[in-house]
């Protein structure tokens, strides 16, 4: 791993060392490392399976608009040519080099959902991203606004029974119980309703530091309906299925406070969190099974198809939930 820290530090000009990497975590599209040398640390973000160099564009237009409202992120550095992202050469197995980009070490405290600091804060930081973005005609990408039909999940359920893995029961309760009443309501969004905004609205996605909040994660930056990103993040900042109605009035109220205009209309709302639930477990299964990415790779997405199907979404909590914001001027 030295060398490979050497050379992410001469792709980014960031001086001649000695320089040292280690991992830090894994999420969903990448690993996390963490560089460090003359003093300062970096984090690097590994992609995992390629690189949308567009959408790669689209991250950092949006966080330095985001920044001019006062959002705070981490900045994502260009390196020596100008680029927010870089391919590192081939790995001594002979493949090809990771695509890498690189940040700004963040050091904070994870963010607390029932703190109402917090909440306060992050929701005037989504209608803050909501005006950063206005003005998007660019449609959603399929990943937010559709979802794997009965044929898919049939195919995928045979290839998971035939692996042999724990879960495939559960996973075919699943296919034959929620995934069909929470498809129902996934449709594509209205075009009046577009912003470009961050896509991942997670309290894990958000480091405390002692001058404040500081938003993480902007690789799934792009087009979406403010009405269904402000659906998701009251029932992920609000506890979910068991969701705080206390919790997400509050939310509403600093979002209304800050400008957003969005307006929360029942399950239709939340098509977004549906979609993206529904494909997530799709393709972390499919992963599960797929004999090309390595046995770490199987192993995580394994993982997340169990820990998905135990907190999938509840139309009785999505009821509750809107009924609580709707009297929120």
């Amino acid at each position: 791993m030295h060398d490979t820290a050497d050379l992410i530090a001469k792709t980014y000009a960031l001086g001649a060392g000695p320089w040292t990497i280690r991992s830090v975590t894994r999420g969903a599209l990448g690993q996390i490392w963490k560089l460090s040398g003359n003093g300062s640390s970096w984090a690097v973000k590994e992609l995992l399976f390629g690189c949308d160099e567009e959408q790669v564009e689209r991250e950092a237009a949006l966080r330095q608009a985001a920044e001019s409202l006062g959002i705070v992120s981490p900045r994502l550095i260009p390196n020596r040519q100008g680029a927010h992202v870089s391919r590192l050469g081939p790995s001594s197995d002979g493949s090809d080099g990771s695509f890498v980009k690189l940040y700004d070490w963040i050091d904070g405290t994870k963010a607390d959902a029932s703190d109402p600091e917090i909440l306060d804060w992050f929701g005037g930081a989504m209608a803050l991203l909501h005006t950063a973005g206005e003005g998007a005609s660019e449609p959603p990408d399929a990943w937010y606004e559709q979802c794997p039909q009965d044929a898919d999940w049939k195919k995928l359920h045979e290839e998971v029974q035939r692996a042999g893995l724990p879960w495939s029961d559960e996973l075919g309760r699943f296919i034959a119980t929620s995934a069909a009443e929470l498809a129902r309501w996934v449709t594509p969004a209205d075009p009046g309703d577009l912003v470009t905004s961050h896509l991942d609205l997670q309290p894990q996605n958000v480091l405390v530091r002692k001058d404040g909040p500081v938003l993480l994660d902007w690789d799934n930056a792009g087009s979406t309906s403010a009405e269904r990103e402000l659906a998701r993040a009251l029932y992920v900042w609000s506890g979910g299925s068991d969701a705080d109605t206390g919790s997400a009035r509050r939310l509403m109220r600093a979002f209304r406070g800050a400008g957003g205009g969005a307006v929360i209309k029942g399950p239709e709302s939340f098509a977004m969190l549906f979609a993206t639930d529904l494909n997530y477990i799709r393709v972390q299964a499919e992963c599960a099974v797929d004999p090309a990415v390595t046995p770490a790779q199987r192993e995580f997405g394994s993982s997340q198809v169990v820990a998905c199907l135990r907190r999938l979404p509840d139309l009785a909590a999505i009821s509750r939930l809107t009924a609580a914001v709707q009297d929120v001027g």
